[in-house]
Formats: structure tokens, sequence, C-alpha cells
């Protein structure tokens, strides 16, 4: 399974102008979230990615993406129809083609030699099977995520049959369906932002917009959960973690993640030191 094209959602109301801010990378170069989200990308040997954006933004995610802004393709999502619509909207981009999936919104440390998104791909190809990347969370944040149950695959560390998915689950509902043998008491697997789906996505989608009424909202989860029933689908811990940059602090602690796996990592910890002494006085 050759994976040749990528997508990044940017379209939401509280999100669109997110992959627009600026941090420093862990090379001590300021980008935006943006420009490292493509090179996430970049490093995996696609080359067409397409940029999912709200009704006259492109011109600004141009300026965004910088020396990568000739690769983009674009696509308008005309109404806020959820980020199940906003993967729809780039269908004909796709094609019958499996695609990666990124939400533009998250940014992500590996702290390894291979990125993220090259991990996961390795594992899709492998498996040749659609994979979400998910992240042990505290069940305090399953308000902000889609969550998923399962079981182990036998002799695959991180890797697992998904059986159920549920976006933004309660607590009390993750407890009775959402539960993975071996995670710690309070943790679930929720997804992580990256995906490596295959057409039948974009099929499930489709069927489920044609059923909405009205200007209700597409969410992805739904058809992800239909993905599970109709065909092998994955989750797979990855070496690294995610930083949404919409919470609060977000950019901060995503900023300091990416300092602190730069080469001016010790400066970094020096100043936090200093900053945590002097509050301490």
């Amino acid at each position: 399974m050759k994976i040749k094209k990528a997508v990044i959602t940017a379209a939401g109301q509280n999100q669109r102008t997110l992959p627009l801010q600026s941090v420093v990378d862990s090379d001590g170069q300021t980008k935006t979230a943006l420009a490292i989200l493509l090179q996430e990308v970049a490093e995996t040997n696609i080359d067409e990615v397409c940029v999912v954006v709200a009704p006259g933004d492109q011109s600004a995610f141009m300026a965004a993406a910088g020396p990568m802004a000739g690769r983009l393709h674009f696509v308008e999502q005309a109404e806020p129809r959820g980020y199940g619509h906003a993967v729809l909207c780039a269908r004909e981009f796709t094609g019958r083609e499996p695609f990666l999936l990124l939400v533009g919104d998250h940014l992500y440390v590996s702290g390894g030699s291979k990125r993220c998104a090259q991990q996961l791909i390795e594992v899709a190809t492998a498996e040749a099977a659609a994979v979400s990347a998910v992240q042990a969370t505290h069940e305090s944040k399953l308000p902000y995520y889609g969550a998923v149950g399962g079981r182990l695959v036998d002799g695959r560390k991180g890797l697992y049959e998904i059986a159920e998915v549920i976006e933004k689950p309660t607590p009390t509902e993750a407890e009775q369906k959402l539960i993975v043998p071996g995670l710690r008491a309070g943790q679930y697997l929720c997804f992580f932002g990256l995906h490596v789906l295959r057409p039948a996505i974009m099929d499930l989608l489709a069927e489920a917009f044609s059923r909405a009424a009205g200007t209700e909202r597409l969410p992805l989860s739904p058809s992800l959960a239909q993905l599970a029933r109709r065909e092998r689908y994955l989750a797979c811990e990855l070496a690294g973690r995610r930083y949404d940059i919409g919470v609060k602090y977000g950019l901060l602690t995503a900023q300091l993640a990416l300092a602190l796996e730069g080469a001016d990592r010790e400066e970094v910890l020096t100043n936090l030191v200093e900053l945590l002494a002097n509050r301490a006085r």
C-alpha cells in the first residue's frame, strides 16, 4: 500500500488560525505550525498535499507555508459542517487512493530518528490496513478527543485491532465500551491527530452526509466506527507525543516540547530552572 497523498484539515471555526501561529522549531528556526506540519509530511516522501481551508483563507495559508507553498492543493469547506465533512471535501483530491490525514491544530515530537507520520505510514504499509495513531490519555482529557477500544494484536506491542470508536466519550461511557487491556486505570487510547485511511472512509462519509439533515455537522468518528466493522482497522501507539495547540497553554507546551528536542535544549532547561527558582522566592 503506497501512500502518495496527504490531507491537512484546517477549516474549523475555532482552529482555522492555529496553523498560522509561529513557534521556534527544534532546529532553532521560527516557523508557522503549518510549515512544521508540512515538514512532517515531506519527510515521508509524500509529494501531494491538500489543505482544507475555510473560504477566503487560502492566501494566508499560502504565506504560512513558506517555501512549500508551491506543492499545495487547496479545497474550501464552504460551510462549517464538522471534521468528517472537512475530510470529505478532499474526496476528489484523494480519489481511490489511501492517504495520510493530519489535523492542522496538532504538532508532533517524535523523540527519535523517525517522525511520527513516517512511523505510522510504515505500520500501515506493512499491515496493508487503515491505521490511526493513538496516545494513552487520562480520562480528564476525553472531552477533547475521539477514543478507541479494542484488543492488542498478538505479538505486537502498541498495535491494536479496533473494535469501537467514540467521539469525545464521557468517562462512564469510556469505562463501559473502550477498555483496552494493559492500560493504566483512568487511561484510554485517544486519537493522535494522524491517520492513514483507505478510500472506504470517503464512501462512508459520503453516505453519512447524504443522510444528514439541514446543516447537521458530520463528525469523523462515527464513520471510523463503521470502518472498523467493514474492514481491518488498526490503532498504533507511536514513539512520540502529540501537542494540541488549540487548548489552553497548548501552543506554549508544544513550544517547550520542540525546544527541549532541539540543539538549544540545555539553554532552555537553564532558563526554565532560573524561572522556577525566581518564582520560588
